[in-house]
């Protein structure tokens, strides 16, 4: 996947003398995710990772520039082609109260059935792989509401594996929970992409967990790309304090492992 060029602004009508948009959230950037790898997104509130998040995922469509998958331009995708190659996480997800762990995770299918509305059994046998892979097939008769919030993410996760594309994305998937299930989660995402070769895009705010975590890391501030490659490259005073405007120190670093503290 290739951002070329983006750019975009909330703001349509706000535009300098050129012409050009003002107050855009993405001014101008482009960067390649690389085939395999976890790539996470950094940055302060407001930087421009949630929006950046959303135009990679077809949810907002740029001012500028545009996002490849293979050559191709995401916009020109139908939105069905699109869920065949590229799954997604929200930060916030919503389902009926009533509904059962296996039946959300089918939905996952959904791209691949008839007009229909058909299941086959390579349907049913994925679906059960995706239940079996994120350890949810114990509470596939409950009810979704009945779940913890570290539960429920795992079926999140679930039903977009239920998809098998090659790309995952994440938008702060450990949001809400506490340090056991963000570990769980982190881990499971770990092992998605190093037993299934699943290239795992995600926005992450705990530095610790992006570190260790991660292959490639990100940072934005203000619409543009401050710092990118990998942890040990990024994860510096000098990085840290360009990226969120804080001075930070290292002050540990064992087996990807970090702890900051404030200078």
């Amino acid at each position: 996947m290739e951002v070329k060029n983006l750019t975009f602004a909330y703001d349509k009508k706000s535009r300098g003398d050129k012409g050009e948009l003002e107050n855009k959230i993405l001014d101008n950037i482009s960067f390649t995710i690389k085939n395999g790898k976890i790539t996470t997104f950094l940055g302060a509130n407001g930087c421009g990772k949630s929006t950046l998040f959303h135009l990679m995922t077809k949810g907002l469509a740029p001012d500028g520039g545009e996002i490849c998958l293979d050559g191709k331009n995401i916009n020109a995708m139908k939105q069905k082609e699109f869920a065949k190659r590229v799954a997604i996480v929200h930060q916030n997800n919503q389902a009926a109260a009533d509904i059962t762990v296996e039946k959300l995770v089918s939905y996952g299918r959904t791209p691949y059935l008839s007009l229909f509305g058909t299941a086959e059994k390579e349907d049913k046998d994925i679906i059960d792989w995706a239940m079996e892979v994120t350890n949810v097939t114990k509470y596939q008769n409950r009810e979704l509401n009945s779940l913890s919030g570290g539960q429920k993410q795992r079926v999140w996760l679930a039903m977009a594996l239920a998809q098998k594309t090659d790309i995952l994305f994440l938008d702060e998937p450990t949001t809400y929970l506490d340090i056991r299930y963000q570990i769980e989660i982190l881990e499971m995402v770990r092992k998605l992409n190093r037993e299934y070769g699943i290239t795992i895009i995600m926005i992450l705010h705990d530095m610790n967990h992006a570190v260790y975590y991660s292959d490639e890391l990100i940072g934005l501030k203000g619409g543009k790309i401050l710092v990118r490659g990998n942890p040990g490259e990024v994860v510096t005073p000098d990085c840290i304090e360009k990226v969120y405007g804080i001075r930070l120190e290292v002050a540990k670093w064992k087996e990807r492992k970090i702890v900051l503290t404030v200078r």
